[in-house]
C-alpha cells in the first residue's frame, strides 16, 4: 500500500509540481532587461531596500517563533521576541527615515483610516465592503 501511495506521489510531482520549475523562457521574465537602470534604482533606494529585507527577515523570525510554539509544541520563547520586535522597529525605523515621516505619523494615520473603515467598532461587513476612496483620501 505504501508503495502505491508513493508512486501516486511521485508522479503528482513529476506533472504538476516539476514542472513549476522548468527553464524560464525569454517570453515570461518579467523584469527589466536595462541593467544600468536596475543599478541606478539600487543605488537610489538601496535603503528602502534594506529595510524592506530587514522587515521580512525580522518578521519571518517572529513567525517562526510561533510556528515552534504551535506546531512543534515548543514553550515561546519571550527573549527571542523581544529581540526579534526590536530588530523588527529598527528596520521599519530605516524605512519610516528614509520616507520622511515618524512613527508616530505613521500610526495615527493609521488609526484615522480604520475609524474611516469601521467608524466605532469592527464589523465583519465593513471589512468586506471597504470604501477605498474614503480610506485613501485620510491617508492623503
Amino acid at each position: 500500500m505504501l508503495f502505491k501511495e508513493q508512486k501516486r506521489v511521485n508522479s503528482f510531482l513529476s506533472h504538476k509540481v516539476y514542472k513549476l520549475f522548468l527553464p524560464v523562457n525569454a517570453q515570461t521574465k518579467t523584469e527589466s532587461p536595462d541593467v544600468n537602470g536596475i543599478k541606478e534604482r539600487l543605488c537610489e533606494n538601496h535603503r528602502l531596500l534594506h529595510a524592506a529585507i530587514g522587515v521580512s527577515t525580522e518578521s519571518a523570525e517572529i513567525l517562526d517563533q510561533l510556528k515552534k510554539l504551535v506546531y512543534y509544541g515548543r514553550d515561546l520563547d519571550k527573549t527571542n521576541l523581544f529581540e526579534e520586535t526590536g530588530d523588527l522597529f529598527w528596520y521599519l525605523a530605516i524605512l519610516a527615515d528614509e520616507l520622511g515621516f515618524s512613527f508616530e505619523e505613521a500610526m495615527a494615520s493609521n488609526v484615522a483610516k480604520l475609524k474611516a473603515r469601521y467608524g466605532d467598532k469592527f464589523t465583519k461587513n465593513k471589512a468586506i465592503n471597504r470604501d477605498l476612496d474614503k480610506e485613501l483620501e485620510v491617508l492623503k
